[in-house]
């Protein structure tokens, strides 16, 4: 490499571990002077993590690192980050790619090697994240986002308490990375599950770019660069984007979108029905009793997580908006309405054979009527708190 370039960085997920091999050997032998670092997390349940490296001619850097506090972020910050810097410093490769472990989440990875730090260095001093790929296969699609196991079923967690399930996992991986690679299909694999594949994976994430493993196309998309700030707002339910209604190869998306709040007690009953409705969906709502706070909403397969995510503008002072990132406030700002501010109910739910119309009916029938929005935030705050023991959860 030139004098003071910077080593570019290529991060590879998948939960489907077939694909995402074959996409980091197709970087390996697309680019001379690759190399390829992996951190094998089989073991973290036993507090070890193995790295290995691996060029175009042999395996090497063999080491055994203890998991620090059960944290697998920790490892890569311990090992990854100084493995990067001293690849870099040594100037014998060109590019490096970092094999996540299957359940991995491409996210606390790319942030860790953008934004951190090695020996009083920033990390962005030495590498560049020139990319985040997620390899999968679009077959397996549909039904990985379809059942409630957990990784840990299938010996891919990340540490002891690690209780995300394979669909969660792999909703997440696909959603945040910025290319998607999958394997190339002859006219004979051109089949009905396939096109649902592809199809949910282009509504997953509209803006990603698919790419076909096998046709050269994968080394110039992972080398087109990545914004690391602009995936985190991305990701982000107070500020995501999400998807636009669509329908395509038996695959449909609905985008909910109403300004009324939502009852707590008919909408809390109205999750058993909800959350199974659709593979994904995702977003931020409101509550008429919790009138102040944004919640996000996130479920894929039979699981779902509500979250707190700060408050919504319109219950903050003009004064502090300062306080608040600009891309919050330009978001608030865009959603504002005369009578709830920034309040929105926005969901979106993906899925084959999506019942759009008995979704939305039933989504409908969970706002406030007109005789209870009449009784305004006062009369809301006296509703039963039916979300208390999801949000707050005994510890």
């Amino acid at each position: 490499m030139p004098e003071n370039a910077r080593l570019p960085v290529v991060v590879v997920a998948g939960l489907h571990g077939g694909q995402r091999r074959r996409a980091v050997d197709e970087l390996l032998n697309g680019r001379a002077g690759a190399v390829v670092l992996h951190h094998d997390l089989g073991d973290a349940p036993r507090g070890i993590v193995r790295r290995e490296l691996r060029d175009a001619r042999s395996r090497f850097g063999h080491a055994e690192i203890p998991l620090t506090n059960d944290c697998p972020c920790c490892a890569l910050r311990e090992d990854l980050l100084p493995e990067l810097a001293r690849i870099a410093d040594a100037g014998q490769y060109g590019l490096a790619v970092v094999e996540l472990w299957g359940g991995s989440d491409p996210h606390p990875a790319a942030e860790l090697i953008a934004g951190g730090e090695v020996d009083g260095r920033r990390m962005h001093e030495v590498v560049e994240l020139a990319g985040v790929v997620t390899a999968v296969d679009p077959l397996r699609v549909t039904g990985d986002l379809s059942v409630p196991d957990d990784l840990a079923e299938h010996g891919l967690h990340t540490a002891p308490d690690d209780t995300r399930t394979r669909a969660e996992t792999l909703a997440h991986q696909v959603e945040y990375a910025t290319v998607l690679a999958v394997p190339r299909a002859g006219r004979e694999d051109d089949t009905p599950e396939r096109r649902s594949g592809l199809a949910m994976l282009r509504q997953l994430h509209p803006t990603a770019r698919t790419v076909r493993l096998g046709t050269g196309e994968l080394i110039r998309a992972a080398l087109g660069g990545f914004d690391v700030a602009a995936a985190r707002d991305r990701v982000d339910p107070a500020l995501a984007l999400l998807p636009q209604e669509r329908e395509e190869a038996g695959v449909a998306t609905l985008v909910w979108e109403r300004r009324r709040p939502l009852h707590p007690t008919r909408f809390y009953e109205a999750l058993e029905l909800l959350v199974p409705a659709a593979q994904r969906s995702r977003g931020r709502f409101w509550l008429a009793n919790r009138p102040d706070q944004m919640l996000a909403w996130d479920a894929a397969g039979a699981n779902l997580a509500v979250e707190e995510c700060g408050p919504w503008l319109a219950s903050v002072p003009d004064a502090a908006w300062d306080l608040y990132p600009p891309a919050r406030t330009a978001a608030a700002a865009l959603d504002w309405h005369p009578a709830h501010g920034d309040r929105v109910q926005r969901l979106s739910f993906t899925a084959e054979g999506l019942d759009a119309h008995g979704l939305t009916e039933l989504l409908d029938s969970c706002l406030l009527t007109d005789a209870e929005l009449a009784a305004g935030e006062p009369g809301w705050k006296t509703l039963p708190d039916a979300f208390e023991e999801l949000l707050d959860p005994v510890s």
